[in-house]
């Protein structure tokens, strides 16, 4: 719930900074952050709930973001690349490479994990361990890279 309320008092900070940018990305968590209250059982959220709707919405932009970059559309590419900014503003800090790769091999020492057949148990465990925190692609590639 104090996410909550820290998206609306940056959205009044941004109404009064007149920030359209930051302004858009706040209404877009508090509108994420809505549905999955009124979809959901209960209506409150978890912390992990939250994170994850969060690392969505950052997702989503870069995504946009890089696709408009293709096109060379640095108009439409710029707010996106924006508005991602501003919504990992409340996201925990994200990790370095290193101290994902010391989770990774942690993790598949524990499950003893031997090759490629394993990663998806290494991706899962390692997935949760690290919401919000590392990028599933970087994840991924440092998997891979341990595992082959």
């Amino acid at each position: 719930m104090s996410l909550q309320n820290d998206v609306m008092t940056a959205m009044k900070a941004a109404m009064k900074e007149k920030d359209q940018t930051a302004l858009a990305a706040l209404r877009a968590i508090k509108s994420e952050l809505l549905l999955a209250q009124t979809s959901g059982e209960g209506g409150t959220l978890s912390e992990e709930q939250e994170i994850k709707i969060l690392s969505k919405l950052v997702k989503q932009r870069k995504d946009s973001a890089a696709i408009y970059l293709e096109q060379d559309r640095k108009d439409l590419a710029l707010p996106e690349i924006d508005q991602a900014e501003v919504i990992s503003q409340f996201l925990p800090e994200a990790l370095s490479e290193e101290e994902i790769e010391k989770v990774v091999v942690m993790t598949i020492d524990q499950v003893g994990a031997e090759g490629m057949k394993d990663m998806g148990k290494v991706m899962g465990i390692v997935s949760k361990e690290l919401a919000g925190q590392a990028d599933g692609k970087t994840i991924s590639a440092i998997v891979k890279a341990k595992l082959s």
